[in-house]
């Protein structure tokens, strides 16, 4: 039987030699359980559920100092077994595969999730019971080896997931909370970098567990290792993140890299946490922003508006990182960047595109884009104009946010390239005049707030229209003037000249 035990044990788990193990009653009856949980025999059927009630029950009836005995004192003492047991209650609870857990597998999983988050309260709080207690001193040894496991099951059952229900989503939640409390910590942050400068925090013990399930080849086997990871990695921020940059940057681009669009977007979400949290010089040692860049850049050929969300919004973020060193030394044209590569390439696809949740996405973020650009946004002049008169041109909704936005980065283009603006003045107001027209005669598809937002915005992109072409435009829109008839493109003209002029505009 202890042949067994020791072959069949996981190697996540790292069991030791049954030999090795405290040979106290309550050591054996421990070596038991952690076999009958991690046994193969036992893995169908009702063994391992029993196991564990036997284990809830143990716990219940042992003295909390019994819980230290060996600690210290030989290589393999409680402490040790009651790791190797948390370990594989933490396993036994996890989700299955993807394509095993559909439905009734799901259901089971939040059941043993309920029951092993039980017996963690029972078990931590014994600990608890233990801080104030002069007879067991070592409390603290005993849960550095508990913390980790214990962690990684709370976490997995703390989110909302298709394996979780209310049940062992709120007993994953006492048992996250107990343990903060155990370990004196006041968040989940600082339980993983240290409360203070003096401590070391658990975020390495964490990784190090979650290693395993992290690779190429393993971790798609449990789906809430990413989940886990994912979480884990957010909750730590400057100025500690970036000591761990090699444990957490392959993991993320390996689950960014995925085929699956829901696993793109929660890579992606963990890089952007790296680049807004560890600083310039790291990413851009050993060439890794570079390699951020890329992995980022070929999402964006990717139609899913998610997706192209998160990463345009971490490719802002990155721009500064990358840009860091280039300067121009003038004599010359300046090189072109990133940003202009990236911005060439949304514009490519935001011309034919037709899906309007694409086109809010694209439209969106492209003021961003043109701040960061600035004045070298002449160069992308010609397409800009194309898919700022197109996008002008098609309603978007009753938010309209595309229009609204495309309204936003109009002005932002005028602002810094006015010396090229005058030259398209016509187009640039055939365009603005037939925006007005269509959102004042608009019957009931827009709500009014949301009229008044595109007027206003159109009005303003008509007085910075006339401001860079020296007056030319009020001139153009007096015979508007005198024959439109619609009272709200007339308050819009009027604006416009009014302005223009000098004068207060009264609103009438």
């Amino acid at each position: 039987m202890e042949h067994d035990r020791s072959r069949e044990s996981p190697s996540r788990e790292g069991t030791s030699l049954p030999g090795e193990w405290p040979s106290s009653a309550l050591g054996q009856s421990f070596s038991q359980i952690l076999h009958r949980l991690t046994s193969q025999e036992s893995r169908r059927g009702k063994g391992k559920s029993a196991a564990v009630q036997d284990l809830g029950a143990l716990i219940e009836a042992t003295e909390r100092d019994q819980f230290f005995e060996g600690s210290g004192t030989s290589l393999h003492g409680m402490p040790e077994m009651l790791g190797q047991v948390a370990k594989a209650l933490e396993k036994y609870a996890a989700p299955p595969k993807e394509q095993e857990g559909r439905g009734h597998g799901y259901s089971e999983v939040a059941e043993k999730a309920a029951a092993v988050g039980l017996v963690f309260l029972k078990l931590l709080g014994k600990f608890e019971a233990a801080k104030n207690s002069l007879v067991c001193p070592k409390w603290k040894t005993g849960l550095s080896d508990l913390a980790g496991p214990i962690y990684i099951f709370a976490v997995t059952h703390s989110l909302e997931q298709p394996w979780t229900s209310p049940r062992s989503h709120d007993v994953a939640g006492e048992v996250l909370a107990l343990l903060l409390q155990v370990t004196e910590c006041g968040s989940v942050a600082g339980f993983l970098h240290g409360e203070n400068e003096d401590e070391k925090g658990r975020f390495i013990l964490i990784m190090e567990l979650l290693k395993p399930d992290l690779n190429k080849e393993s971790w798609k086997n449990n789906p809430a290792t990413k989940h886990v990871f994912s979480w884990t990695l957010q909750q730590v921020s400057r100025p500690w993140l970036n000591q761990h940059l090699e444990r957490i940057l392959p993991p993320s681009l390996l689950i960014s890299d995925d085929y699956q669009t829901e696993n793109k977007i929660l890579g992606v979400h963990c890089l952007h946490h790296i680049v807004l949290n560890v600083p310039a010089a790291d990413l851009l040692q050993y060439n890794r922003a570079q390699v951020l860049y890329h992995a980022l850049f070929n999402h964006l050929y990717t139609p899913e508006y998610r997706l192209i969300q998160a990463v345009l919004s971490c490719l802002l973020d990155l721009f500064p990182v990358l840009e860091k060193g280039l300067h121009w030394k003038g004599g010359g044209a300046r090189p072109t960047t990133h940003c202009d590569e990236v911005l060439q390439l949304i514009l490519t696809h935001m011309e034919p595109e037709h899906r309007l949740l694409l086109r809010r996405t694209y439209a969106r973020n492209l003021p961003a884009f043109v701040k960061r650009l600035g004045i070298l946004t002449v160069r992308h002049l010609k397409r800009l104009e194309r898919v700022i008169i197109g996008y002008l041109e098609v309603y978007d909704g009753p938010e309209e946010e595309a229009r609204l936005k495309t309204l936003e980065t109009l002005k932002l283009l005028m602002q810094y390239t006015w010396p090229r603006v005058s030259c398209r003045r016509v187009v640039l107001l055939k365009a603005l005049l037939k925006l007005i027209c269509d959102v004042a005669r608009d019957p009931n598809l827009t709500p009014e707030p949301v009229k008044s937002a595109l007027l206003e915005e159109a009005t303003d992109c008509l007085i910075l229209l006339d401001h860079c072409c020296q007056g030319q435009v009020k001139g153009l829109l007096v015979k508007i003037l005198q024959s439109c008839e619609d009272s709200k493109v007339v308050n819009c003209i009027r604006k416009v000249r009014q302005v223009s002029e000098g004068t207060p505009y009264d609103g009438t």
